[in-house]
């Protein structure tokens, strides 16, 4: 992986999307770890998407195409 792929990886808002609040360095670092932060101006919740850039499915979507394929049996 290079750096550009891992500076894109780690992007992190500076401020809240909803209200323009600037973001503590310590609620980017909480931003970037729990993927959520309610911003404390506003209370908007910010939830980063994790599967945002990749072309790879979630978790659940895997699971339910395997009942689907079972229940077809």
């Amino acid at each position: 992986m290079t750096q550009d792929e891992f500076q894109k990886k780690r992007a992190v808002p500076s401020t809240c999307p909803h209200c323009g609040n600037k973001l503590t360095p310590w609620d980017q670092i909480l931003l970037a770890t729990d993927r959520v932060l309610v911003c404390k101006k506003c209370w908007y919740t910010i939830i980063l998407d994790i599967y945002g850039d990749r072309n790879q499915n979630p978790p659940d979507a895997d699971k339910l195409k395997n009942k689907e394929d079972q229940i077809g049996n």
